[in-house]
């Protein structure tokens, strides 16, 4: 069994959506989503609402903690991916977000803040949204990966990550920012950073060749490697499968990777044999909710925080409000 890691959160924060759909609003720059075919709106969300319920189960019979909140609403179609409005931190810290979308801060939710800081030791709360109204974004671990052994966060320039943001987020919150230009298979600017890589305990997933500048290429593989990881490369087509949208969690048996059935399809033997001598590997079924652009690590919200010792072995589970 492999031994806990600060970089592999025990529990999560999911959001079921009750009126899913790809968010029009955003399609422009996020060349991950798909809006052409799509079912009727009734099945999409149906189909949604199902695969979060499965995902939901998979990770708790491996042993993650599941904190799960409804959303009800119907002015939040992006509301599955909560890690982009929030984030949590060891010693107690929460980050919440400033989001480029106005249909997106209609995520940021008090209640699922107030209910972290009666089950978990939370010590500040810092806000950063209200950026938002000078055009100022950074939104959370999707536009961050942050290696919180070696105290890095990594980012692709975008729209929707701004450095001001970025460097306020990294002086409160103690990581070196590591920002470089990564586009996709167009040359369009990749809008999130999590859809590019992913950083485990002993294993960094990444698609180097997305990376415009040969000289920061090779900086950002020695960073990773000089950390003692094993970097798995991707393609481009393995990107674009969402591979890299991957996230390292705790279960009962040790630390496992969640990825979707799509991201782990699209992987080498190679690649999956060098992440098996480390980790289980848990794929997710959620081909309806990928159309909206993100993939497993955009659904789960990690929690870095220590529980409150009234609850510390429990997975309570929150009321459902949305």
């Amino acid at each position: 069994m492999s031994a806990p890691s600060p970089q592999a959160p025990r529990a999560v924060v999911m959001i079921r959506p009750h009126r899913f759909a790809p968010n029009r609003e955003t399609a422009h720059d996020n060349a991950f989503q798909r809006m052409d075919d799509l079912p009727e709106a009734t099945a999409l969300a149906s189909a949604a609402h199902r695969e979060v319920t499965a995902a939901v189960r998979a990770l708790e019979a491996a042993g993650v903690g599941v904190h799960l909140f409804e959303d009800e609403g119907v002015d939040t179609p992006d509301s599955v991916f909560p890690n982009n409005w929030f984030s949590t931190h060891a010693g107690g810290h929460v980050a919440i977000f400033p989001m480029a979308s106005p249909s997106r801060r209609g995520e940021r939710r008090s209640d699922v803040v107030e209910w972290l800081k009666r089950r978990y030791r939370v010590q500040d709360v810092i806000d950063y949204s209200g950026l938002e109204a000078d055009g100022v974004f950074l939104e959370g671990t999707g536009a961050m990966v942050l290696d919180h052994l070696e105290r890095v966060a990594y980012a692709v320039r975008s729209k929707r990550t701004d450095p001001i943001a970025l460097e306020r987020f990294c002086t409160h919150f103690n990581f070196e920012p590591m920002v470089f230009d990564a586009v996709d298979a167009d040359g369009r600017a990749i809008y999130h950073t999590n859809v590019l890589m992913c950083i485990g305990t002993e294993i960094a997933l990444i698609g180097l060749d997305r990376i415009v500048d040969p000289r920061r290429r090779a900086e950002v593989r020695a960073r990773l490697e000089g950390s003692g990881r094993t970097v798995i490369d991707l393609t481009r087509e393995q990107i674009a499968d969402f591979a890299g949208n991957a996230i390292e969690l705790d279960g009962t048996e040790g630390r496992l990777l969640a990825v979707s059935e799509r991201a782990l399809r699209s992987l080498g033997p190679e690649q999956i044999a060098t992440i098996e001598a480390r980790l289980r590997i848990l794929p997710l079924a959620i081909p309806t909710i990928e159309r909206a652009g993100g993939s497993v690590r955009c659904m789960l919200a990690g929690i870095h925080l220590s529980p409150r010792p009234e609850v510390a072995g429990e997975v309570a589970r929150p009321p459902c409000v949305g």
